[in-house]
């Protein structure tokens, strides 16, 4: 077998085999497969489409070409994943709910991506927690705790680090088949039963249109399901952002609100309800949606998903006592000021993509690959659609290392959020379920 007539296959649009496919995704991992040969069949892949079965051995062959986990605990393995927006900082509440009402959840998080802050880069803005740890500590963890957030070692997926990598230079990134191939590839080595997909769609989300999103959800969970994974996803709303608070820190002191004092009524509770109890049918763990909703709001109330929380924080190398003293534990900006509207008016519209720009541009994300973060800058108390402003209400709070990044981010949010006249109905949060 050779790349040549495997390319020539899919150029062709002839259904490629499970050998085919097997042996490119091997061929990717141990470089055996060309880059100019990789990006020729990312370029097949998003003009001529994969099939369903081709989409599955894809995916099957990618997770294969590295380490897969295996579990043996006394409750179901699940996790959750996002394709990511702004403020969203659901896997920190979530993953210690879920652990809190009997599954085991080792999540293996990425980093900020263009204007979505990453799980791990918030995790690190506490002091001394470790995303990097070998997976006999991450298996110890998750027997002991419940639950570990960890980054993703080089022998996992390696086929597909590799096709991503040509990917971002070869104008294929769109390619939802090789989207899904990608998301599910990573998961699935985690060793997974059950898993639950958030797929963003809005004005903060990669997907910006409600049929992009749907043709992505139902992809992924068609996928995941033919490979062995029980999944379903939610499309959830980000036309605006889900948190109040858009930074590392701040986003972390958002979830550690959420964990100690038990605001079950904020939209970024409502969704970690949502995708909580979803998985925990999936998982069996709850008889339908309306008893797993229940579950996870009550350990998010009672204290027992903070409480783990902090025993997985103290497990990856993080304080002691970080759930009782989060607020001193974490970093903050030297400069903080208000930015207000130009005009007192009704809020009609927020660009979320916008505003996480700003954020990065503040040093809360990279403009180049392997740039340091600044985790105490960002904005919080970001205005919602449809509040009125004034020059008593400001936009938003900017966190920012210097009075001149603080006046460029406000600039940009005023150009972000549009002020005026007029009503606003937001959407749901939860737009449509695929299963």
């Amino acid at each position: 077998m050779d790349a040549r007539t495997v390319l020539t296959h899919l150029r062709d649009k002839k259904n490629l085999s499970d050998e085919e496919i097997t042996w490119f995704a091997n061929g990717l991992a141990t470089g055996d497969v060309t880059d100019a040969q990789a990006g020729a069949f990312a370029m097949g892949a998003l003009l001529n489409g994969l099939s369903e079965p081709e989409k599955v051995m894809l995916t099957l062959a990618m997770r294969d070409s590295g380490d897969v986990l295996q579990w043996d605990m006394p409750g179901p393995v699940v996790d959750k994943h996002s394709t990511g927006g702004v403020g969203d900082t659901v896997s920190l509440p979530l993953a210690p709910a879920l652990a809190a009402c009997g599954a085991y959840v080792p999540m293996i998080s990425g980093r900020g991506l263009g204007h979505t802050g990453g799980t791990l880069d918030k995790l690190e803005a506490i002091p001394g927690y470790r995303t990097d740890i070998a997976v006999a500590e991450m298996r110890k963890i998750v027997g002991d705790v419940g639950c570990a957030i960890v980054s993703a070692s080089g022998r996992i997926a390696p086929a597909d680090k590799r096709l991503y990598a040509v990917r971002d230079v070869t104008g294929t990134v769109e390619s939802i088949d090789l989207i899904t191939a990608s998301i599910l590839s990573k998961k699935l080595a985690a060793g997974l039963e059950n898993l639950v997909l958030d797929v963003k769609v809005g004005s903060g989300a990669f997907m910006k249109t409600a049929d992009d999103a749907r043709a992505l959800a139902q992809s992924l969970v068609k996928t995941a399901n033919g490979a062995g994974c029980n999944t379903s996803a939610l499309i959830t709303d980000m036309n605006q952002p889900l948190a109040a608070s858009l930074g590392n820190a701040l986003e972390v002191m958002e979830a550690m609100d959420l964990l100690t004092v038990g605001h079950a009524e904020t939209p970024m509770a409502q969704v970690t309800v949502a995708l909580g109890g979803e998985v925990l049918v999936l998982a069996g763990l709850a008889k339908d949606r309306e008893a797993g909703d229940a579950m996870i709001r009550e350990v998010l109330v009672n204290g027992r998903a903070a409480e783990i929380f902090g025993a997985m924080v103290a497990a990856q190398g993080g304080p002691a006592d970080f759930t009782d003293n989060w607020r001193d534990r974490l970093p903050s900006a030297p400069v903080v000021r208000d930015v207000f509207a130009v005009q007192k008016g009704r809020v009609l519209e927020i660009n979320g993509e916008a505003l996480g720009l700003a954020v990065v541009h503040l040093g809360g994300g990279r403009l180049v690959d392997g740039a340091a973060i600044d985790p105490s800058v960002g904005l919080s108390r970001v205005v919602r659609l449809g509040e009125v402003v004034d020059e008593y209400t400001p936009l938003a709070i900017i966190h920012a290392a210097s009075p001149a990044a603080a006046e460029q981010a406000a600039q940009a949010v005023r150009a972000a959020i549009t002020v005026g006249e007029g009503e606003v109905t937001p959407l749901p949060l939860i737009h449509e379920r695929i299963a």
